[in-house]
């Protein structure tokens, strides 16, 4: 992956970098677009996305040893979508665990969807059959994600048995896990509003959503460009001059290496404030931050989203991300410096249209919540350094797990890692097994407190799950 070298303003959307700018409640961070639970989107109401059109892409997926696989199309919620079904020899219903795919862009391709070789041989190796949808749609559709792996999941013993001449079991139990956008799936999936508001309801047993997204991931994509104008000097341009502006604010705040940002060098004081403000947006003082915010990839996907419009390119039909009670600061005190409270009062603000993401009478959100509301075995992984889907997620969703009282179901695990979504084969095999043999009764396992402050800006903070240590990181016990 290659991003065009800094100052140019062309910045390509890499993964999910369409995940434009937006704050659609359910969950901390800012305000909320939800509007009142008990008021639905008029049926009237339409947006951009609903008029796009996909085409599935079958093809061939090679079984693991010992197992068997299927892939056929189906009709999903805005068309037709891809399956895939791989079960192991003598698998006689013994559970089915959904995989959810992270984001694919926006082209008009829906090819077939395979998780990574250790979730995969986890999974199989725990004698579980595995299913997953490509959606039927691209661009960040969750609402599809969530819609087409649970009509998959409730329909695909018929699909196997039209398309493939097979006849399966009906699986005894039911579980979900995702990366990224497919994190934001697993986890919305067994939220009770989803699955009271899904048109295919599936009783999950239970979910692990890996480096997740979550509405919230829309604020803090609406807030870092913002902070950066402003404290760039140039809060007062109009914000679609993001992109054309950005290599003179990016000049103003950091030096440079050639044409590309030092991004460990920041320029003066507000380049000092701006690490500062991104590493409290992103979950607070902690280790692997510097690291992860210097990623240059990482960057250039954050700030592609500046300048774009809160309708996350047409998911939604109107503006959702609002800033207007978002507090920002470069400091941990109890208390905002004077600094601070000036730089809130200077710093524009926008607000976001209350029925941009109201919930519907045709099945979930537009961009179904992740609250912390479920009320089954939920284990998470998450990287300290991710400067793209931030480890405040983690934080945002153990708040909301406590707010509902079901903070014993929720484990997460940091690892001491940069990027998105990195994590090696030791970690995604230990965190499989661990969570299914929790699902399947045993003990809850053991995951990392989120919230302390202290114990997450401590220097060994993630140490406990990281394997195996990586070289681009402060070592464990070095400090």
């Amino acid at each position: 992956m290659r991003i065009t070298p800094f100052p140019l303003a062309v910045l390509p959307l890499t993964l999910s970098a369409l995940l434009i700018s937006g704050c659609l409640g359910g969950g901390g961070g800012g305000s909320s677009s939800s509007g009142d639970p008990d008021e639905t989107a008029p049926p009237e109401m339409t947006r951009e996305h609903d008029e796009r059109v996909f085409a599935p892409r079958e093809a061939p997926v090679a079984a693991r040893p010992g197992s068997s696989t299927y892939v056929g199309t189906y009709p999903g919620l805005q068309g037709e979508a891809v399956y895939v079904v791989e079960v192991p020899d003598g698998w006689d219903g013994d559970g089915l665990i959904m995989y959810t795919h992270g984001y694919r862009g926006t082209g008009p391709d829906l090819p077939p969807s395979v998780p990574g070789t250790p979730w995969r041989d986890a999974a199989l190796a725990a004698g579980y059959a595995w299913a997953s949808s490509s959606y039927s749609a691209n661009y960040y559709d969750v609402r599809a994600g969530i819609e087409d792996t649970n009509k998959l999941a409730l329909n695909f013993i018929d699909y196997l048995e039209a398309d493939h001449s097979v006849r399966l079991a009906e699986p005894d139990h039911y579980l979900i896990s995702g990366e990224s956008l497919g994190g934001h799936v697993a986890a919305a999936a067994v939220d009770r509003e989803n699955m009271e508001r899904t048109l295919n309801k599936v009783p999950y047993a239970g979910a692990m959503p890996l480096c997740q997204a979550e509405q919230n991931q829309f604020q803090w994509l609406g807030d870092y460009p913002r902070v950066l104008m402003e404290l760039s000097g140039y809060g007062d341009a109009d914000y679609t001059d993001f992109q054309d502006l950005l290599p003179q604010m990016l000049g103003a705040l950091f030096n440079f290496n050639g044409t590309s940002p030092n991004w460990s060098s920041p320029r003066g004081v507000n380049g000092e404030r701006l690490v500062g403000i991104a590493r409290n947006l992103t979950g607070g003082e902690r280790p692997v931050f510097d690291e992860g915010f210097a990623v240059d990839v990482w960057q250039g996907a954050v700030l592609s989203t500046g300048g774009s419009e809160g309708n996350i390119t047409g998911i939604l039909a109107r503006n959702g991300y609002g800033n207007e009670n978002q507090v920002y600061r470069w400091t941990s005190g109890s208390e905002p410096t004077e600094d601070e409270l000036a730089f809130n009062e200077q710093i524009a603000r926008v607000s976001a249209d209350e029925d941009a993401n109201l919930p519907r009478e045709d099945g979930v959100r537009w961009i179904p919540l992740v609250a912390g509301d479920f009320g089954v075995p939920v284990l998470t992984l998450h990287t300290l350094g991710d400067f793209y889907v931030p480890f405040r997620h983690q934080q945002l969703y153990r708040e909301g797990a406590e707010e509902h009282g079901n903070e014993e179901l929720l484990v997460q695990r940091a690892i001491r890692a940069t990027g998105h979504c990195g994590f090696s084969d030791e970690e995604i095999t230990r965190a499989m097994n661990d969570w299914l043999d929790w699902v399947n009764g045993g003990s809850a396992p053991a995951g990392d407190e989120v919230l302390d402050p202290a114990v997450v800006a401590d220097a060994n903070y993630g140490c406990t799950f990281t394997t195996p240590q990586r070289g681009d990181v402060p070592a464990c016990g070095a400090n």
